[in-house]
């Protein structure tokens, strides 16, 4: 079953009110959206494959040190009604901006990295605006490009890096329907906060009242009550846990569990029964609804973002995004995890960390404390992800090469050895 149909289903299954029904994430037109921004992409050669390939060109660098071309970029520019870009951004309008880069000799596309298709769209796109405003269409500087030479070795023609917007309508459809939900569940949440707020304030007035010690003897017995009931609620952590066992926010399910627990336990020791005055029966009852109102927030907030999910899986599909270092740190040393050791818990580390941690006799990893440093092997070594770290993060690897030899030969030679080369040689 298509995820849209369990997306409606689910909306409709948890009774939510209406109101919370019209402001959940559109996912089928969404996606939708994305098909039109994807068959848009491919009727100009800018499918998925030129797309990722330019995006690695501009990862590596040409010998010499020598500056490359960026490929493309892509921008989302923000135009507020007040005409300033920096406030009223909720209301303001989202303009996403495609450049590509290309090369030109005497007007003509010659870039290598571009299918005929895409070289000869932009290249009437380029001949056809030639008043394009400056950031639509201007020249870049072209002297970090090595002039190409003939046969003969003298330079031909000038060459030129010109950067293209490619106009994108579908695109910016996608962020004008993504942009207006936000806004309206923004607006819900705000409500829904306020009306908690009021809920909780005017429960907590209602048994402030109540319980006051000096309205008697059953207002005592009903404080006692409520004390247990409190201490009950707060052991159920129901919405949130603060023991290292199971620490974090919970998820609707285990809310679920963790509230029909407390509510278990209540009618066990029999405490709504014990509850003298009227009104603490009615403040019991209010408080177990705005558990459940809590509860109902929660699995509509789980929904929606698994539907968020769902579009921004989609999207990168769409187009390869430049892969992050942030993404591939060692989460010991905070430097690029290589060579990466694989455990077999699934977490990634560098070679250079777990063999520090395996020489001081520690065995367990430090993310989720499984039994794996000492049972790791050269089985271990993830080449794949080596491979895929030299080819997009080049320089960062031959850093932690670096790295990791200047450290090895400081415990060799001690401490003062010097990496310095050689001034001889």
């Amino acid at each position: 079953m298509k995820f849209a149909q369990e997306f409606r289903k689910a909306l409709q299954r948890e009774a939510f009110p209406r109101r919370w029904v019209d402001c959940a994430i559109p996912y089928g037109q969404l996606k939708k959206c994305l098909k039109k921004v994807t068959k848009e992409l491919e009727e100009i050669g800018l499918d998925k494959e030129t797309l990722t390939h330019l995006a690695a060109h501009q990862e590596q660098p040409l010998a010499g040190n020598k500056p490359v071309d960026p490929g493309f970029s892509y921008h989302l520019d923000i135009d507020s009604e007040d005409g300033r870009g920096g406030k009223g951004v909720e209301h303001a309008h989202i303009r996403p901006r495609l450049t590509v880069f290309i090369k030109l000799e005497d007007g003509v596309a010659v870039d290598a990295k571009l299918s005929p298709s895409t070289r000869d769209f932009l290249q009437k796109l380029a001949v056809s605006n030639p008043t394009l405003t400056v950031g639509a269409l201007s020249p870049v500087n072209s002297s970090s490009v090595a002039p190409s030479r003939g046969q003969g070795g003298t330079a031909s023609s000038a060459t030129d890096i010109r950067q293209v917007e490619v106009p994108l309508v579908f695109d910016a459809e996608f962020f004008g329907i993504l942009q207006t939900d936000v806004s309206n569940i923004r607006t819900l949440q705000e409500e829904e906060q306020a009306k908690l707020e009021n809920q909780i304030i005017t429960l907590g007035e209602e048994l402030g009242k109540a319980v006051e010690p000096s309205r008697g003897r059953r207002a005592r017995g009903d404080l006692d009550v409520w004390r247990q009931i409190f201490e009950l609620y707060l052991d159920a952590r129901v919405f949130f846990s603060s023991r290292e066992s199971d620490h974090g926010a919970r998820t609707s399910n285990q809310a679920v569990d963790q509230l029909h627990w407390f509510q278990d336990q209540v009618v066990q020791r029999k405490l709504v029964q014990r509850l003298k005055l009227d009104t603490s029966h009615v403040a019991f009852t209010n408080f177990v609804s705005i558990n459940t109102a809590l509860l109902s927030i929660l699995k509509f907030q789980e929904i929606n973002r698994l539907a968020v999910t769902k579009i921004l899986k989609m999207s990168t599909e769409l187009i390869s995004v430049v892969p992050q270092l942030d993404d591939y740190l060692c989460p010991i040393c905070f430097a690029i995890a290589y060579w990466p050791v694989r455990l077999q818990c699934k977490h990634v580390f560098c070679s250079r960390c777990l063999v520090k941690m395996s020489r001081k006799g520690e065995r367990y990893c430090p993310l989720c404390r499984a039994d794996t440093i000492m049972l790791a092997g050269l089985e271990n070594f993830d080449a794949d992800r080596a491979a895929f770290l030299r080819k997009y993060f080049p320089k960062e690897v031959k850093e932690k090469v670096r790295a990791n030899e200047r450290e090895r030969n400081q415990e060799i030679f001690g401490p003062s050895y010097n990496s310095v080369h050689c001034c001889i040689m």
